[in-house]
């Protein structure tokens, strides 16, 4: 009995592990990272293929897909009247430190005029940086290093860490607390979009301290402490109101806990930041499950958004195995065992997400093909979650 399970979960394993590579290899060839079409990329889902394809032992790949989105993302768009690095550095040193004036977000549209009003529908489409998914080539670059040894990757990170900071944050009232931009001009010379994203803050706390953490230490030309950045990022952390019915936003609350977590490494149950973000995606995930979302045809949802959510409850189990090594101090906190008595209670929603959208990428419908690399993307890492959640 034990054998034939042992034999069902090593085929489900493997299974995954085709299908997911399936994917990405699909996806390598669509947008240009192989083969003969021209470059396509796109910020968000780049970090994600590049821990998909860590996870896939796919190393060249990897680093292929880092030097791309740097020599891509990291320049102005053909369509504009700029050329060059977009921190204005010459060549060479844009060649040494490819991050440090921050990534395109890779929209279809350019950025919008210094003088052209804002259309919120538009804005969607046009191209810029967002925080969000600068930090998600942070976790990206930082995986890369961390896997590979790669001095440069780490330092990339740390780099981008620091100039994204700087761009993003700002004090309202000289002296007073600090805010966050939601989205800056590719040049990061001003704000697009002024308004806060609601887990920016969160996503650049622990970004930071997972870059500090993994910083070699003792030695010189590995790029910034990050020391004001994380003071000034707890801060702002501080007065942010986590709670979200957003399926990729609790997916991402959940993720966020478990690197917290990791990262902590000796007693984390005693850290109130973790309560308060595993509060939040409990909460947030009984008020989207109460609307009833699954009750509508795939065709009217959002693959990449659920997908999302699929990710983070994955990390579920495997934080509350690191939780469970300190259960005294669990057992303290009744608040944060509720949450995870919740959390740990959906966890099978995972797989039938999987189940859902693998089955539509087969015989794809309007809603897949109009988003369909960061689709197949997202399915393939909740496919194969490791090289985005583990972090080491």
């Amino acid at each position: 009995m034990a054998t034939s399970h042992a034999r069902r979960r090593l085929n489900d394993i493997d299974d995954a592990t085709r299908a997911a590579s399936a994917l990405m290899h699909a996806f390598a060839g669509r947008t240009g990272l192989v083969g003969d079409a021209p470059p396509r990329r796109y910020l968000w889902t780049d970090a994600f293929a590049v821990c998909n394809f860590l996870a896939l032992g796919e190393v060249d790949l990897a680093e292929q897909l880092v030097e791309q989105v740097h020599d891509t993302l990291g320049r102005h768009r053909d369509d504009d009247t700029r050329t060059g690095w977009i921190g204005g550095m010459d060549e060479e040193t844009g060649s040494v430190h490819p991050t440090r004036g921050g990534l395109r977000i890779g929209k279809p549209l350019p950025e919008r005029d210094v003088d052209a009003p804002a259309d919120p529908d538009l804005e969607w489409d046009r191209d810029g940086q967002y925080f969000h998914y600068l930090t998600k080539w942070m976790q990206a670059l930082d995986q890369f290093a961390h896997r590979t040894g790669s001095s440069d990757a780490g330092r990339w990170a740390r780099e981008l860490a620091q100039s994204a900071h700087r761009a993003f944050t700002y004090a309202p009232v000289p002296g007073g607390p600090q805010r966050m931009y939601w989205k800056m001009r590719i040049d990061l010379s001003a704000p697009l979009v002024a308004s806060m994203g609601q887990h920016d803050p969160l996503d650049g706390l622990i970004t930071d301290l997972q870059l500090q953490t993994h910083r070699p230490r003792a030695r010189v030309g590995h790029g910034p402490e990050l020391d004001t950045e994380l003071r000034e990022m707890a801060a702002i952390v501080a007065g942010t109101n986590l709670l979200t019915d957003d399926p990729l936003g609790i997916g991402g609350l959940l993720a966020d806990a478990y690197r917290l977590a990791q990262l902590l490494r000796v007693r984390p149950g005693d850290n109130p930041l973790l309560g308060l973000v595993v509060g939040a995606a409990s909460n947030g995930l009984a008020r989207y499950l109460a609307r009833q979302p699954f009750s509508r045809p795939p065709g009217e949802r959002l693959a990449f958004r659920e997908l999302g959510l699929a990710i983070g409850l994955q990390a579920v189990p495997r934080l509350w195995c690191v939780l469970e090594r300190d259960a005294a101090s669990l057992d303290a906190q009744p608040a944060l065992r509720m949450a995870m008595d919740m959390l740990v209670g959906q966890v099978p929603l995972a797989r039938t997400l999987i189940d859902t959208w693998r089955e539509v990428e087969r015989a794809p419908v309007a809603s897949w093909r109009a988003h369909e690399d960061i689709n197949a993307v997202m399915l393939a890492t909740a496919l194969l979650p490791d090289g985005y959640l583990e972090l080491g």
